[in-house]
């Protein structure tokens, strides 16, 4: 049995990237890379050639409001979901890390304004992960922000990005049997609203505090 306080068994310096070239480049980058690594038995493996979806990282904020227990969801059209049943999908607000070295707390912020016209009072860091490392570079930073709940929502987005983006306001319940029911179906959103569940009653306590 493997000893869980030795993990990570690797690192960087146990992998060697032989080649990386370019497949596509648009709005999104496909690169193909050649590389070897060591392994847990001894020694190296063959090289190993894996085409990669370059996307950049992202950072995703799930808005809350502690006074009314009530948070802030958007809707919006989604590519990926076009074959699905339903491809408007119901997320916290995200966006990408426009520039190198951008602060992930500034974009969410950012974000915040932009696909649900809130202002961010506070936030924390819940947690980063990669949503398919198996292909994909993107590594995606979760928050949960300090926002005041509109009494209703409304339409937002940027034009200029095409966007048209619809706010809804949720209580904490009825945003957690939408996770089990499966109305809500991405990632970020489904482990967000869980921590939530599991830290509202530490977070409404530390940011109620905090308003005094």
């Amino acid at each position: 049995m493997s000893n869980p306080s030795s993990y990570p068994t690797f690192h960087n310096k146990d992998v060697e990237i032989i080649e990386k070239k370019t497949l596509f480049k648009g709005f999104f980058s496909l690169t193909q890379v050649t590389f070897r690594h060591r392994l847990f038995a001894g020694g190296w493996s063959e090289e190993i050639e894996r085409e990669l979806f370059e996307r950049g990282h992202a950072v995703a904020m799930l808005p809350y409001d502690p006074v009314t227990d009530q948070l802030v969801m958007v809707e919006q059209i989604r590519v990926g979901a076009l074959g699905d049943a339903r491809p408007w999908q119901l997320e916290i607000v995200a966006g990408m890390l426009d520039k190198e070295g951008e602060d992930p707390i500034d974009v969410a912020k950012r974000e915040s304004v932009e696909e649900a016209g809130l202002a961010v009072k506070a936030i924390q860091h819940i947690s980063g992960y990669y949503p398919s490392a198996g292909g994909c570079s993107e590594r995606l930073e979760l928050y949960v922000g300090q926002i005041e709940a509109p009494l209703s929502g409304g339409v937002f987005g940027l034009e200029s990005e095409g966007e048209d983006i619809r706010v809804h306001v949720l209580s904490r319940e009825e945003a957690y049997e939408r996770v089990k029911n499966g109305t809500i179906e991405n990632a970020a959103s489904i482990i967000t609203i869980q921590w939530l569940m599991l830290n509202h009653q530490q977070l409404r306590k530390q940011w109620l505090i905090q308003e005094k």
